[in-house]
Order: C-alpha cells, then sequence, then structure tokens
C-alpha cells in the first residue's frame, strides 16, 4: 500500500528489563514538539500493570511505540516509531491515523447518488491513503479519559472540512485509543458526516516482535481465505480470488517471507494485499495472528473490518491494516464506504499481545 520513505524511522528498540512500580501511573502527557503552524503536539503515554506501555501523539494520532515484554520480562518496541517529531513530519510517517480513505482509488473519482466528485490524485493518477495532507499530516485534537483500575485511553478527533481533499461533506472523525490490563490495545474509530460521503480509517503502524532480527520469520496465520485480485496499480480488479495453492495462503499459519519468492507481478518479492476476513464486518473477529518464535511475543489482531491489507514492502515491518477493500466506492459487490448523517461510522480493531 505504501508511499514510506526508509529514511523516515530508525527503531528505538533498545531491550530493557520491566520492573514494576510500586505505584503504577497508567496515563503521562507531555509535549512532543511544535509545528511550523506553533501548535503544539501532545504525547499520552497509557501503561498497564504487565509492564507494557503505549505512546501516542497527537499528530496524526500516531502511535510512536508499544513497549511489550518478551519471554523474559524484557520489553521492547514493536512498533517503528521515534521520539523525535522531525521524524514524523517526512513523506509518510508511520504508524499514523489514515483518513478520510485508505488504501487506493481508482483515477481519483467516484460516485455517490449519481453525484461525481475528483479527490486529490497522489499516486500517479490514482488516490492513495486520504491524499497529499489526509489525517496522518495534521494535529488532532487530544483529550485523556479518565483513568480506570485497569485501563487508560486518550480520546483524538479532527474535523475535515467539506472538500478537503475533494471528499463532501463536513466530518467529523475521532479515534480512541485504550489499553487495558489484559494486554489489549484498543482504537475505536468513528465519523460522523452532514452528506453523504466515504470512510474507511485504519492505522498503518509497521510491526516487528523480535528482539532485533528482521520480521521474514514472524509465523503468520490470516482468518482469510479469499484476497481481492489487483492490477498493476495495485488496484482491485473487482475478482476476489482463493488463496489456496497461492502464497497467499495464510489459513496454516506460515512464516510471512517462506513464499516471497514466488509473488510474481504486479509486486513482486512484496506482500502489499488486501485479504477477504472470514466473517468480518460488522463484528469482532480475530483477523491474524503473528507470533515470533524467539521472543515468544504472538499478536492477534482483531476488527469488525471487511478486510486486512498485509505489506512487507519496508525492511522496518510488516503491516496489518484493517480496512474496507481498496477502491470499494468503485465496485458494487464490495462492502460499501459510504458514511451517511443517519448513518455515521463505527469501527473497532484490537491489538491484543501475549506470550506462547
Amino acid at each position: 500500500m505504501k508511499i514510506f520513505s526508509a529514511t523516515l524511522f530508525f527503531l528505538l528498540l533498545l531491550i530493557q528489563p520491566f520492573a514494576a512500580p510500586s505505584t503504577l501511573i497508567r496515563l503521562e502527557e507531555r509535549d512532543f514538539g511544535e509545528l511550523d503552524d506553533g501548535s503544539t503536539v501532545r504525547q499520552f503515554l497509557l501503561r498497564n500493570a504487565n509492564g507494557m506501555t503505549v505512546g501516542v501523539i497527537s499528530y496524526g494520532a500516531i502511535i510512536t511505540e508499544i513497549q511489550a515484554p518478551d519471554r523474559t520480562g524484557s520489553v521492547r518496541n514493536v512498533v517503528a516509531g521515534s521520539q523525535s517529531l522531525d521524524d514524523y513530519l517526512g513523506p509518510f510517517p508511520a504508524a499514523a491515523v489514515i483518513g478520510r480513505f485508505a488504501n487506493r482509488i481508482k483515477d481519483g473519482r467516484f460516485k455517490i447518488d449519481g453525484q461525481d466528485y475528483q479527490v486529490t490524485q497522489n499516486a500517479r493518477a490514482n488516490h492513495i491513503h486520504g491524499g497529499a495532507k489526509g489525517f496522518a499530516k495534521v494535529n488532532w485534537n487530544a483529550e485523556a479519559l479518565p483513568v480506570s483500575k485497569t485501563e487508560a485511553g486518550v480520546v483524538f478527533s479532527y474535523f475535515s472540512k467539506d472538500g478537503e481533499e475533494g471528499y463532501p461533506g463536513n466530518l467529523t472523525a475521532t479515534v480512541t485509543y485504550t489499553l487495558n490490563d489484559q494486554n489489549e490495545l484498543s482504537l475505536a474509530y468513528t465519523a460522523k458526516t452532514d452528506k453523504p460521503t466515504i470512510v474507511n480509517l485504519t492505522n498503518h503502524a509497521y510491526f516487528n516482535l523480535s528482539n532485533g532480527g528482521g520480521f521474514e520469520d514472524h509465523i503468520l496465520w490470516l482468518n482469510a481465505h479469499q484476497y481481492t485480485l489487483a492490477d498493476s496499480d495495485l488496484l482491485p480488479t473487482g475478482e476476489l480470488a482463493t488463496v489456496s495453492g497461492s502464497p497467499f495462503d495464510f489459513t496454516v499459519p506460515q512464516t510471512i517471507g517462506w513464499r516471497l519468492d514466488q509473488i510474481g507481478e504486479p509486486h513482486p518479492y512484496k506482500y502489499d494485499d488486501n485479504f477477504v476476513i472470514k466473517a468480518g464486518r460488522n463484528q469482532l473477529v480475530v483477523a491474524a495472528r503473528v507470533h515470533e518464535p524467539e521472543s515468544g511475543r504472538l499478536m492477534e489482531v482483531r476488527t469488525d473490518q471487511p478486510g486486512v491489507q498485509l505489506y512487507t514492502g519496508n525492511k522496518h515491518g510488516f503491516c496489518l491494516e484493517t480496512q474496507h477493500y481498496p477502491d470499494s466506492i468503485n465496485h458494487p459487490q464490495f462492502p460499501s464506504p459510504i458514511v451517511r448523517p443517519s448513518k455515521p461510522f463505527k469501527s473497532t480493531t484490537q491489538f491484543v499481545f501475549s506470550i506462547q
């Protein structure tokens, strides 16, 4: 899926032993830097009783870190991130919330109720990830949630004006991050509009569950028997293909890198594919599990979205982006991404960490 500069990030992945504080501070808020317009970017650190820390910032609603223990209790950041705001100001910041529409729209064109719309063409003739700026490169409003005995959270909100990047409707989007003592990091998305529009929100985190190695030996299971076939521009043809007998079959757990050399055009030697989640849509289901045998870390991805994009085109990690199918607005047979004043967008994705 992706426009990402490999020089943007250098993982701050130093292993550090975890020692539980006598009094757990579940939520901490601090300044993270200042943008050119003078606005302040805030960082929120969410902690649980099991040694996990999740850092999120208001710029792009970005996840800057997920510190997760391994089987020895040593803690490491398992997402590509940085503690410097400057590293997030380049072409495409990792672990940001993507919107209004994640992934691609063919020719940047679509219709709603017979009305034609043209959005920003920022991937050759096509549209990707919300446009030239999108939700990933704005400073969201932020508000910490009241801390409970078992979880902490923060809600980010952004008002997108009618016509922004060509999208119709004044849209108010929110994403709420919560971390609880079950090691569940929940991302709850909402979007309300005053006229029909399209919405497809996701998070573009690059994961690596190892203690310093690559991600190709991570063992992946996907709850997906089909994927959307794509053309040379990575746009769906409209056909759903079976994964059986192909390098896209993760219905039996396999290492991510085992069959990369079997992937041909349009994107040889990497995955950049939307998988159709079995029983996905309108209910929370397990979409994926990833296990890193050496560290013992296991991540389970749960979502109510119909698809998940597996991307492995960056050396820093792999992406599992829960989403509507790419270009779904132009394929009536796909689940519809249309949001109306009477039917707001609501979705939840969870990343759940454990040791195996």
